[in-house]
């Protein structure tokens, strides 16, 4: 399977359980691409905008996946592993250790939209970016 279909893969597995829940997430492909010096890796990103109120279902990424996570706008409040909630505003960022396990990731604000760029660098062959709890 290429990365691209496993992109559309992962985004599915997120994007339609919220959907189907109204969480008020919408996660969109934003590039992906082999690492020509690092075989086996790609970087792949994807586009969380979150509505007022939004939030993802708690979820664990890939066990291969180092994740940098950049807030394009408004404010995200996330919780990884048994850290502490954090929020983070537009221009702010933070990273994710491979097989992190992501408590809470929600839009800050019950008024404004959030906007967050999340940048996986990962084992080209893995099937999910993101796993959600059960």
């Amino acid at each position: 399977m290429n990365i691209k279909a496993v992109i559309i893969a992962a985004c599915l597995a997120v994007a339609t359980p919220v959907a189907a829940q109204s969480r008020g997430e919408v996660i969109t492909p934003n590039f992906e691409h082999a690492i020509p010096n690092i075989p086996g890796k790609s970087v792949v990103a994807v586009v969380v905008d979150y509505a007022p109120g939004g939030a993802s279902r708690p979820h664990t990424h890939a066990k291969s996946a180092f994740i940098y996570a950049y807030v394009v706008a408004g404010a995200v409040e996330s919780q990884v592993n048994d850290g502490a909630k954090r929020v983070y505003r537009a221009g702010q960022s933070f990273y994710e250790l491979p097989g992190a396990h992501h408590a809470v990731s929600r839009n800050a604000s019950a008024t404004e939209p959030a906007k967050l760029l999340a940048v996986f660098v990962v084992d080209t062959d893995d099937k999910a970016l993101t796993t959600p709890d059960k």
